[in-house]
């Protein structure tokens, strides 16, 4: 196993990642609320958690992550105030709570197979915990961390001596992160305390509750991820990931109750990933200014494109985005695969199925200047040093362009990054591959400039939201025997036969 170094908000330094038992790696992801489109802000932390993963998986670790799906108790507001964002979405759209709970999550992990992130090992519904919530609740009350008032179970984080150590801020510090505009609950003996178990809320309608021995209700939203993790994970969690805005109050909040049930640390290392900034700040569904993966793609963006642009920034920095960056991003991506297309017809690769290792080994007698063994191993201590070292994507793409630029052949050019790709995840080889197949056709060079100037002006047409010039675009290639194809890579063109 390779030594890994990532910052951990809970020392607030770079530290060295060492799991509990390794090879193993017990990783939690605070997954999603899904009574919305995830945002692709949303989707960054995702994209980052998803290569965090992979890159352990790569330094030779076993990593088993388990993802929650919230489809209950996140209430609107910080405070425990507000309406269950569940019941808000289904009021909204005339459904049920499950009813847009399934659709959503369904869209969720669509939007994840477009960006390659890998789906978790475990993914469990908050909905199907219920009594694993009430038997460590029960605890807590015994253990004389947890209160009953107006009717609802809280948590007394006056019992706790270092209540706010993840964030390694004072009280006003962290106050400050937290909305204002919330209601105050009258029921709280302290500011900070917080809702285990709610029996009575600011709604009469509320559609899921259950028996409890505090009354009919339902959970609190931090109490859920606590379970969930304990549940699949056991006592310990090796690293906990999420978005900054997840610190304060929710995973300090997750800290404390499940502290306080073990009676010991709980986990060692946290990650997690800055906002995606639009120009008029954070982007945010409460504030209506969020954008998707499905609009990403009606404007033309292949959704790899925007993975790329997450990758080329460090995810402990904010990222700005915005079209003219995406722009640039999504050039600099198709330029990499059209140098990586070059490549697949020097090293003649023509393969009717994805590209494996095995289908790009160097055979000693085809190429005997080029020393795979040590060439792939100067390159890959480059990339593991960059990666390592807090998960630097961004170094770890100009390793990339240094092999590119290397005096070895192209196979093992190929080979190398195909290698590197399995922690990037955007599909580079059989992309370029791909590319190469849809040049195979016969088609002159006159006819091919032109079917591509087409296929820009169509990209450029479906961006403005132009849909009649797009379609008569494609209507007039097909007329010339040309069929286009939308892929999640891009446009792809061949000729009807």
């Amino acid at each position: 196993m390779s030594k890994v170094f990532l910052y951990n908000t809970l020392t607030n330094k770079v530290d060295e990642f060492k799991p509990e038992n390794p090879p193993e790696v017990k990783m939690y992801t605070c997954g999603p609320t899904v009574y919305h489109y995830a945002h692709i802000g949303n989707l960054r932390s995702y994209i980052m958690e998803d290569v965090l993963e992979r890159y352990l998986n790569y330094a030779g670790y076993r990593v088993n992550r388990v993802m929650n799906i919230t489809d209950v108790g996140h209430l609107t507001s910080d405070a425990d105030t507000g309406e269950d964002k569940m019941l808000k979405g289904a009021k909204r759209e005339h459904k049920s709570v499950m009813e847009i709970a399934k659709f959503y999550e369904d869209a969720f992990f669509s939007d994840c197979e477009k960006l390659n992130i890998k789906k978790p090992e475990t993914v469990e519904p908050a909905t199907g915990c219920i009594s694993d919530f009430i038997n460590v609740i029960e605890k807590l009350e015994e253990k004389d961390f947890a209160y009953k008032a107006g009717g609802n179970v809280y948590f007394d984080t006056s019992k706790l001596d270092s209540y706010y150590k993840l964030s390694n801020q004072n009280e006003e510090e962290l106050k400050s992160a937290v909305r204002e505009d919330v209601d105050v609950d009258e029921n709280k003996k302290n500011k900070t305390d917080f809702v285990l178990w709610f029996t009575k809320s600011k709604f009469d309608n509320q559609e899921l509750k259950w028996k409890s021995p505090w009354g009919t209700g339902y959970p609190g939203w931090h109490i859920e991820c606590s379970c969930i993790g304990m549940k699949h994970l056991g006592e310990t969690l090796d690293i906990h990931c999420g978005g900054v805005d997840n610190i304060f109050p929710h995973h300090t909040n997750e800290i404390a109750q499940s502290e306080a049930f073990v009676g010991h640390d709980w986990c060692k290392h946290w990650f997690h990933v800055q906002h995606l900034n639009v120009d008029s700040g954070k982007m945010s569904k409460s504030d209506n200014n969020f954008l998707t993966v499905s609009l990403l793609e009606e404007k033309g963006y292949n959704p790899l494109a925007y993975r790329f642009f997450c990758l080329q920034s460090h995810y402990r920095k904010p990222l700005l985005f915005n079209f003219s960056n995406l722009d640039n991003a999504a050039q600099s991506f198709d330029k990499l695969l059209k140098r990586l297309n070059a490549l697949v017809k020097e090293a003649e690769v023509k393969l009717e199925h994805e590209l494996t290792d095995e289908d790009l080994v160097i055979e000693p007698t085809e190429e005997p200047t080029c020393k795979f063994d040590e060439i792939y191993a100067m390159y890959k201590a480059k990339f593991e040093e960059a990666l390592g070292n807090d998960l630097n994507t961004a170094q770890g793409f100009t390793v990339v362009y240094d092999v590119l630029k290397a005096e070895i052949c192209a196979r093992a050019k190929l080979r190398i990054i195909n290698d590197f790709d399995k922690v990037f995840a955007l599909d580079l080889v059989n992309q370029a591959k791909s590319l190469s197949d849809n040049a195979e056709t016969g088609v002159d060079d006159e006819k091919t400039e032109f079917i591509l100037k087409k296929i820009e002006e169509r990209k450029a047409a479906k961006k403005n939201k132009d849909f009649a010039t797009a379609d008569a675009i494609r209507d007039e290639l097909l007329g010339m025997g040309i069929e286009l194809k939308d892929t999640r890579e891009g446009t792809v063109w061949s000729v009807v036969k």
